[in-house]
């Protein structure tokens, strides 16, 4: 092209002339706006729903499928408007759509649905989420492939014309930059019917800048011999080549709704979590699009190979410490997810195939998707899809050419000796009480230290093969199945998942208990356990044990007479074991699948052996179930629901608070259980005790030394009461003491801190002087 087709012609009006210098800075300025708005929206939008399907990671993930096929609609839209050849014209109707959606704000979740299921919740979130916020999402997430097609047009014998894509990386870096800011900034300062004024007004100021771009298209009017002509098309895309599209798309996709699943149910459940995957997945294609990446491809295919060959060793293992846990599964999912959007980048087609190319992408996010939170909750008993796609990845790599060398072969045969090694130790332990009890029960991280360190051979082997793309899977496949034999084989008797987590059963020996032991898991947290031995069944476990706070209510209400109590979140049913013949007690479980296992005598026997009468179970969220019960009824509420190790954040609030206090007795008493690894969330719970001026002490009870593992727990709870005369007894008992006075700000149904919650639990702040 010479410099001749630059040069604007004599006769060019004005406004034809302004155009042509556009800066790309007005174009990605509204890219970034547009994709900032569209991902803010999500974990947002997100939080109001939140409430009626409790805290699990599972309405995240449906929740990002919703909003990943609503970006398919959205890429879709845009590439059919691609047909119409008058920029112009595509300007007028995207206009249009746009105040049309304007019609749905302030953004909201509408009850035309009613209440959710707790046996079927996936299609009440699902449409829900389409009635309330489908068509700004669509329309919005339309924008960036308009923008960066119409940019193509207008900007057409220019050098910055001729690869629109670098706007892509605009537009993830508004997405990256909106999410990261959200649990950092956004939620901490701002309540969510102030997000939800903020994200109108800055979808107004957006819609402000079309108009502008608007203008400046539509003033080409002065001379219609400059209306921006279509550009050149190129030969069509394959169909291998757009099933590779989808392929590389949708692998990504899959690898953060599963690494999601894995942190949040197997090793910190912390809401906020949900939206690192997403931030770095957006950063990837960031990355990928730049015309000069930050991280070479090159580069990207040699650290991805190290940390998938660790990733899917440690994968298996829940008693590995956390924050390496973490860091090792962030990383593989960081580099695997760039190695994929890099190879989508390298093979992007030419810019008259922009907006089909953003289409088959987004129909990859959705299949991965689908794939994830969807179709293998209904396959798979554990988060299997997650090394599954850590494996399948390894097939994008090279292949690599001729025969393998004899050093290669070697360096196979030695990374399956090493995979074969852990799984004879283990079948070797297993035949052994002895050394099973010592391996496993005594010393729960020996094995899996034992297992990484033994199969370290296997993980060098595999990358020294990194581009033998098949032998490389195979070798992770070996890895794989030694380490999730090991992990998971020994200590499981049961497993399986609803929409709500993972729940496993284990058999945990302890002679001190009278032999067998159940334990009941969600994620990595106990959530009650029972001895099988008959002389010992009927005595509560753990945290519902006779000394903990939550034991001790139940012996204190007791005592004053027949009993009403209520207890949120079912577990093993252990608190069944204090309701005698005259007492009632009801629990409100929103997981179907935890009613039936506490009432499966093969399981547990509370309910079934223990109680003395019937127990009642109300399904739902608590919050929306316990309302409907008569006011001023029971004398014992027990806020007991936790997600993995997090109290769903809405049970803690100063309304829902509020509402418990309702439902008691004059002299009744509501107790908070407050134990959390991760989150600080006493100090709220104490707020809002002192926002609603109700009396309240807190005890926290720690563990024995010499009492076996599973007969108790450390504890701590809030006890809160409408009346001085609740507590009476409480305060009588050295146990309970008057909790400290707080300044943190009290959680609300339109204000939590989850941010701030873990910095307390993890940097607390110097004790006032």
């Amino acid at each position: 092209m010479s410099d001749a087709t630059l040069m604007p012609d004599a006769g060019t009006p004005a406004a034809v002339l302004a155009a042509d210098r556009l800066p790309p800075l007005l174009f990605a300025l509204a890219i970034f706006t547009s994709a900032a708005l569209v991902f803010v929206v999500q974990p947002m939008v997100t939080k109001l729903v939140l409430p009626m399907l409790g805290g699990s990671a599972s309405v995240w993930n449906t929740a990002m499928v919703f909003f990943q096929t609503a970006l398919l609609a959205g890429y879709a839209y845009a590439h059919l408007l691609q047909r119409i050849g008058s920029i112009k014209v595509q300007v007028g109707l995207h206009m249009l759509l746009l105040v049309l959606a304007a019609l749905f704000l302030p953004l909201r979740i509408n009850g035309w649905l009613g209440d959710p299921d707790p046996a079927a919740p996936i299609g009440w979130l699902l449409l829900t989420l389409a009635a309330s916020v489908g068509a700004p999402f669509a329309v919005l997430s339309a924008t960036a492939p308009l923008l960066q097609a119409w940019y193509a047009r207008v900007r057409a014998g220019h050098a910055d014309g001729q690869n629109p894509y670098v706007l892509y990386a605009a537009s993830n870096l508004g997405s990256f930059l909106a999410l990261l800011s959200y649990p950092v900034l956004i939620e901490p300062l701002a309540t969510l019917s102030g997000q939800r004024l903020g994200w109108s007004m800055g979808y107004g100021l957006f819609v402000l800048m079309i108009l502008a771009l608007a203008a400046v298209v539509w003033s080409r009017r002065l001379d219609r011999s400059h209306e921006p002509a279509p550009l050149a098309r190129s030969a069509p895309i394959p169909w291998s080549e757009k099933i590779r599209f989808v392929l590389l798309a949708a692998a990504p996709s899959s690898l953060m709704l599963g690494v999601t699943a894995h942190l949040s149910t197997d090793v910190a459940s912390a809401p906020f979590l949900w939206v690192i995957p997403l931030a770095l997945y957006l950063l990837t294609f960031v990355i990928a699009f730049q015309s000069k990446p930050v991280i070479p491809l090159p580069v990207t295919m040699v650290v991805s190979a190290a940390v998938a060959a660790l990733s899917v060793v440690m994968v298996a293992f829940r008693s590995i410490e956390w924050p390496m846990a973490f860091t090792v599964n962030i990383l593989a999912f960081f580099f695997l997810t760039l190695m994929c959007h890099q190879l989508l980048a390298a093979r992007r087609p030419a810019p008259d195939r922009l907006t089909e190319f953003y289409l088959l992408m987004s129909l990859g996010g959705v299949v991965g998707g689908a794939f994830t939170a969807l179709i293998a909750p209904l396959l798979f008993n554990m988060v299997w899809e997650y090394p599954l796609v850590l494996l399948l990845v390894g097939l994008f790599r090279p292949w690599g050419k001729g025969e393998l060398s004899p050093r290669q072969w070697g360096a196979v045969i030695l990374a399956i000796v090493a995979a074969a090694v852990p799984v004879l130790i283990s079948i070797a332990l297993n035949a052994d009480d002895y050394a099973r009890t010592i391996f496993y029960a005594k010393s729960p991280l020996m094995m899996p230290q034992l297992t990484i360190l033994v199969l370290l051979p296997a993980v060098l082997c595999a990358f020294v093969l990194r581009d033998r793309a098949l032998v490389f899977t195979g070798i992770l496949l070996a890895m794989t199945l030694s380490a999730q034999w090991v992990g998971r084989g020994h200590d499981t008797s049961f497993s399986d998942r609803s929409f709500f987590g993972v729940v496993r059963i284990a058999n945990v020996p302890d002679d001190r208990l009278g032999g067998d032991v159940h334990v009941l898991t969600h994620g990595t947290t106990y959530h009650g356990a029972q001895a099988r031995n008959p002389l010992f069944a009927c005595e509560p476990r753990m945290y519902y044990a006779r000394v903990t706070p939550i034991g001790q209510s139940a012996l204190m209400v007791g005592r004053r007479g027949p009993a009403n109590i209520g207890v949120v979140g079912l577990g093993t049913g252990a608190m069944a074991a204090y309701k005698r013949t005259e007492d009632r007690m009801t629990f409100f479980e929103i997981d179907p699948m935890v009613d039936r296992l506490a009432r499966d005598p093969n399981w547990f026997t509370y309910i079934s052996n223990c109680a003395q009468g019937p127990i009642r179970t109300v399904l739902g969220d608590a919050r929306l179930t316990l309302a409907k019960e008569p006011a001023g009824s029971y004398d014992l509420l027990v806020i007991d629901a936790f997600s993995s190790d997090a109290v769903p954040t809405h049970l803690l609030t100063v309304e829902a608070i509020e509402g418990y206090l309702k439902q008691l007795k004059p002299t009744g008493v509501v107790i908070l259980h407050l134990s959390n690894r991760n989150l600080d969330i006493t100090l709220p719970a104490v707020a809002a005790a002192q926002a609603l001026g109700v009396p309240r002490l807190h005890q926290m009870t720690l563990q024995g030394p010499d009492t076996p593992d599973l007969a108790e727990a450390s504890t701590e709870a809030l006890i809160l009461s409408p009346t001085e005369q609740g507590l009476a007894d409480f305060r009588r008992d050295p146990r309970w003491i008057d909790p400290t006075e707080t300044d943190v700000t009290a959680w609300t149904d339109d204000y939590v801190n989850l941010f701030g919650a873990m910095q307390r639990r993890y940097f607390p702040p110097e004790p006032a002087t």
